[in-house]
């Protein structure tokens, strides 16, 4: 009996998480069509990924998928991504460096791309300095996704509603939770609309649009575009 009720648990389990997976990288293809439909890419222009995975798993990357005929890409992680060499051969460079604070130079690229890192570089003070980073190293235009707070369901935990919470709250469900991880902030701090506006009125940022990636009637992702 127990084994046929794990047999049955495992199924169940690995049911969800393939769905999980597909769902996931379905909508990560929509935010990449939204890239292309509104930030002015083609072959001559840089990009800079900030926030690469060093995974070799297809629902990661997809911008450096997408961007494979274009030998003027760079990445950027605080992880060591050398695991993508052999993949993304015509990547220039893959750098190893705080995306909060680089040193690089200034509008070092035409585009800076940034898919789901801001909500995990910390502090609301942080994410100031993620964005003012990304800006002040594009020529053009700067492309910033993050799940939205306020949609009823967390991509990191898999738990709905809880995440809607007071912060302070949430953290110490997730701890009580045995979820200590994400229950810190360095780790996970959701933004909302009205945050990442916040954020643009502190940069004192013009000309910027925050799209919507919406699941049914409701907004799953917000999509941050700045033009110099």
């Amino acid at each position: 009996m127990n084994k046929e009720y794990n047999s049955t648990y495992f199924r169940k389990t690995l049911f969800l998480k393939t769905f999980y997976n597909k769902l996931l990288l379905f909508y990560r293809e929509k935010i990449h069509l939204i890239f292309m439909e509104n930030i002015n890419y083609n072959l001559d222009k840089s990009l800079l990924d900030i926030g690469t995975t060093p995974s070799l798993n297809d629902m990661h990357n997809v911008i450096l998928t997408k961007t494979q005929d274009n030998n003027n890409i760079t990445c950027l992680s605080d992880q060591d991504c050398n695991i993508l060499k052999s993949k993304f051969t015509n990547v220039k460079n893959f750098l190893k460096v705080d995306g909060k604070n680089t040193n690089l130079k200034n509008e070092s690229f035409d585009i800076v791309y940034s898919n789901a890192v801001i909500e995990h570089v910390g502090s609301f003070e942080n994410q100031i300095k993620f964005i003012r980073e990304c800006v002040r190293l594009s020529k053009s235009e700067v492309f910033i996704t993050t799940p939205n707070r306020f949609f009823p369901f967390d991509f990191h935990t898999k738990i709905p509603l809880l995440h809607m919470l007071p912060k302070s709250l949430h953290r110490k469900i997730l701890k009580f939770i045995g979820l200590g991880f994400y229950a810190n902030e360095k780790n996970l701090n959701l933004l909302s609309k009205s945050e990442i506006v916040k954020i643009c009125d502190i940069i004192q940022l013009k000309n910027y649009r925050i799209l919507e990636l919406k699941i049914t009637l409701l907004t799953s992702n917000l999509i941050l575009i700045i033009r110099k």
